[in-house]
């Protein structure tokens, strides 16, 4: 990136690529911030919340992903069930008007 067309904000895409560079090898705190204008505390800054929501991240998703998984089958196993009592209804319907057809 140039001079002539600096970062003016700093997204959360555009601090995850920088601190991915780092973690990488690719680039060192001191580079980034001198590249960028930048202090070195506010770099570190965004390595330590990248290190903090990493965790997080490890042990939020297969959670979300469990419980959409669980609320999905508990819907289908709702929706199951409501066919399985109109089928069940319905047989009994048709038992009644046989016999009455019968009698």
């Amino acid at each position: 990136m140039n001079d002539d067309n600096p970062i003016k904000r700093w997204t959360a895409k555009r601090k995850a690529a920088v601190v991915m560079d780092i973690f990488k090898g690719k680039i060192t705190v001191a580079e980034v911030a001198r590249q960028y204008d930048l202090t070195v505390s506010e770099v570190e800054g965004w390595i330590d919340e990248a290190q903090r929501n990493m965790e997080n991240g490890f042990k939020a998703r297969p959670k979300d992903i469990r419980e959409q998984y669980e609320s999905e089958l508990r819907e289908t196993k709702e929706a199951l069930g409501e066919a399985h009592l109109q089928i069940y209804a319905l047989k009994k319907f048709k038992r009644l008007l046989d016999e009455d057809e019968n009698s």
